[in-house]
């Protein structure tokens, strides 16, 4: 059996614990891997190789730096297949959607790649006679991502780019349920000429992780995961003097009005509801109709689409591709389905029924069918919690300003979008939906690399969101200098606020 190991100071290791944990294959409920277990010596180890290396990584021309990001996306390019393997076997996700995975993590690293342009900072001549004032952007040290399983090569990309682009060194640690796709993300930039310790994959249990949030030498963590991880993380690391960005848990919804082209909307809430089974933290889980008329037309052309999708392993390609894969563990299969369960105890009319589901020749494997209910109210769970499968609730409205306060009036406000012909309603919707992320007749709203990503409200915790220019100015700090030089030396003592009187 394969086992996955950590990758330190420029080398795969495996734990001196010699425990391991089984990796799945979601499409079939078989074993593919182990994984390493770390202790937290070896967590501890993980830091301080990365605290060795960032002297001499930080003092690396940014010119240099960006050659090695160029070197890294020609390596992802090449290996886009491999890595595409690996997060299907382990994940689950369909092969066009892998790839597509990988390409906009791919986007992350091209903007890296503009690092020297990025940091230039701000410069000001003679603020006062003879006195010039400039910034300086500079890395942090050792700073940490934690990411989750939904996106095990892209949501790295979100952060590690950027943050070694900046100067900095990093020390990750990907989900334990899909963790090849990290390791291998490390062998690359290895080969692309990072020196050894500037980036670190380290596996371990969530008590040992806790050092990379509490370590004296991590200047920053980055996070994505569930909202109450989040906020534990943002307060702790917060506490310990950290810089924290802090991803949770998301409830996204769209907004029909009576003039849309429901054509192209069905389509697109299908993509954005039942896309990668549900599991991005951008999905489209909730869709408030206006007016029951909308609403029943919705529901009669949205119910052959769901009980028609093609549900099944990931790894099939072209013609025979699935459209939607298996959920990514038996535990969250189980989770999805007490959802749906839910839904029908509370009272929402489960219109397509997803429980059940068996692909031939898969019996094994962590399947959950299209579900879709109509009549969900705010009262309901899962309207509340964020289910993270393939279940749509359709929610009815009957105008547009009560669809906006219930949109605004959930705790979470990742992304939210609006599907209509009418410019002022999509004007309206866009400058008063609370919401970090919007999309206008777009499903989901995943702002591009120079951009940043990021929500509102329960969804995130701290400032900064990542990559785009939030993300460089969360992996750098400034420093502000105010120079006068000889000629111009002052002859008298000053004790007042110094002026540029």
């Amino acid at each position: 059996m394969n086992i996955v190991g950590n990758f330190i100071g420029g080398k795969i290791t495996h734990s001196a614990s010699n425990e391991t944990v089984p990796v799945y294959d979601p499409a079939t409920g078989k074993v593919v891997r182990e994984l390493t277990q770390s202790t937290a010596d070896e967590v501890a180890q993980a830091i301080a190789v990365a605290h060795e290396a960032f002297p001499a990584w930080s003092k690396t021309s940014p010119l240099r730096r960006a050659r090695v990001m160029f070197n890294f996306k020609t390596l992802l390019e090449k290996h886009r297949e491999e890595l595409a393997e690996l997060i299907v076997s382990e994940h689950g996700k369909v092969w066009s959607d892998a790839l597509g995975e990988l390409t906009r993590g791919m986007e992350v690293v091209e903007f890296a790649c503009g690092i020297p342009h990025l940091l230039k900072g701000e410069y000001s001549p003679n603020v006062g006679t003879g006195v010039d004032s400039y910034s300086l952007m500079q890395p942090l040290g050792v700073v940490a991502g934690i990411t989750p399983f939904n996106f095990p090569a892209m949501v790295p990309m979100w952060m590690f780019p950027i943050a070694l682009a900046c100067g900095n060194t990093f020390v990750l640690k990907p989900p334990a349920l899909d963790p090849s796709a990290a390791v291998r993300m490390a062998e690359l930039l290895s080969e692309a000429g990072l020196p050894d310790g500037v980036f670190n994959v380290i596996h371990s249990s969530n008590e040992n992780a806790e050092q990379l949030y509490t370590d004296s030498r991590v200047q920053a963590v980055s996070f994505v995961g569930s909202s109450g991880v989040a906020e534990h993380i943002y307060k702790t690391a917060s506490a310990y003097g950290k810089r924290v960005q802090a991803f949770g848990a998301a409830k996204n919804h769209a907004i029909v009005m009576p003039d849309a082209d429901l054509d192209a909307t069905v389509n697109a809430i299908m993509g954005g509801a039942y896309g990668s089974a549900g599991e991005r933290c951008m999905a489209l889980p909730v869709v408030v109709a206006v007016g029951d008329d909308t609403a029943d037309k919705l529901i009669a052309r949205l119910t052959p689409l769901v009980k028609a999708l093609r549900v099944g392993p990931g790894m099939q390609k072209g013609d025979e591709e699935n459209e939607m894969g298996p959920v990514v563990s038996a535990v969250h299969q189980k989770k999805v389905l007490g959802y749906i369960d839910k839904g029908v105890a509370e009272g929402a009319s489960l219109v397509v029924d997803g429980r059940n589901f068996q692909v031939p020749g898969h019996a094994e494997g962590y399947y959950v069918g299209g579900t879709l209910f109509d009549n969900v109210t705010r009262d309901m769970v899962i309207w509340r919690e964020e289910i993270f499968g393939p279940v749509l609730g359709i929610m009815r409205a009957t105008d547009y300003q009560s669809a906006l306060e219930l949109v605004n009036s959930h705790e979470f406000g990742n992304g939210s979008a609006i599907f209509t012909n009418n410019g002022h309603t999509a004007r309206d919707f866009v400058q008063n939906v609370e919401a970090g992320m919007v999309g206008v007749n777009v499903p989901v709203p995943v702002p591009m690399a120079f951009h940043s990503f990021g929500g509102w409200k329960r969804s995130v915790f701290g400032a900064l969101n990542v990559h785009g220019p939030d993300g460089v100015r969360f992996y750098t700090r400034m420093k502000t200098t105010t120079a006068r030089w000889p000629s111009g030396q002052q002859t008298v003592s000053e004790f007042s606020m110094p002026t540029l009187s």
